[in-house]
């Protein structure tokens, strides 16, 4: 008991503290210290934010973690990772692993599986590694052109300033406020056009029936006739107007004579002069024609 003194305690206390945070860390750090897993080396030629303890990702799905990254110093530009990888994933031999990171700059490893699945790698063998250029990379490519659109988007903002502070759009929009009341006003105006229809319809379709009913009526009385035997009646009237039109064309017959004979044009003519004449004389010469006496007596 005299062993265990205060100073001891304390001592025992301060190093149980310390492992426990070594163990802590590393395991914040994703590394296990007990694992089992099978060790390969990766040959980056530049590990830009990757750092030990970064994820490593087969088909989106973690299966490991980089436990340590050194410089090779024999073969300078030459960084070799050393990942542990789940026992039970194989690598098929042609595997590549290359750095990705996304828009928050998280980074990880990403094993590219090769499809030859006939031969596997060894724990411990190297594995090729690159850089994937993904979100980051992209962004970064689109830099450049970004940076020659912002002189136009300045200007553009400027010309979109001036139109803004134009007073004729104000008055536009003024205007657009007043159209807008007015397509208010029309709307209801339609509104009430169309309850108004709507409770006329069922009288409109009433004498729309009514209308519907004369005319089959109609229909069915023009069926109903002869229209055969009125045509044949209509044929035989034309056929006597055309027999008496040629009759009156014609030398044969009095109307057709009148119609065409000079002669008698002229006899008639001179008949109505005699009469004309005769009734002048009758009128200033009556006694000539006409004998009245109240004795009996002939006039000479």
């Amino acid at each position: 008991m005299k062993f265990f003194t205060k100073e001891v305690q304390i001592a025992l206390v301060a190093i149980v503290g310390l492992v426990v945070l070594f163990f802590g860390m590393k395991f914040l750090k994703g590394v296990s210290m007990f694992s089992n897993n099978n060790n390969y080396v990766v040959c980056f030629s530049d590990v830009s934010g990757m750092s030990a303890s970064s994820p490593v990702y087969a088909n989106g799905f973690k299966v490991g973690v980089v436990e340590s990254i050194d410089y090779n110093y024999d073969t300078q530009g030459q960084i070799m990772a050393n990942v542990g990888i789940d026992p039970k994933l194989r690598l098929p031999k042609g595997t590549v692993a290359e750095i990705a990171s996304d828009l928050l700059g998280n980074v990880k490893v990403e094993l590219i599986l090769a499809d030859d699945m006939t031969s596997f790698l060894s724990p411990g063998d190297t594995i090729s590694g690159g850089t994937h250029e993904g979100a980051m990379g992209k962004v970064s490519a689109m830099l450049p052109t970004v940076e020659q659109m912002l002189p136009k988007l300045d200007s553009i903002l400027a010309s979109v300033n001036a139109l803004l502070a134009d007073p004729a759009l104000r008055n536009s929009l003024t205007n657009i406020e007043g159209i807008t009341a007015n397509l208010t006003t029309t709307t209801n105006e339609l509104h009430r056009l169309s309850a108004t229809l709507n409770s006329q319809v069922p009288s409109m379709l009433g004498k729309a029936d009514g209308v519907l009913n004369n005319t089959e009526t109609l229909t069915r009385n023009l069926s109903q006739l002869d229209v055969a035997g009125t045509l044949a009646k209509v044929d035989a009237t034309l056929s006597n107007v055309e027999e008496m039109t040629s009759r009156l064309n014609s030398n044969n017959g009095t109307l057709g004579l009148l119609m065409r004979d000079q002669s008698l044009y002229n006899n008639l003519n001179a008949t109505v002069a005699h009469a004309d004449s005769l009734m002048i004389d009758l009128k200033q010469h009556p006694k000539r024609y006409v004998h009245f006496s109240v004795f009996g007596k002939k006039d000479k």
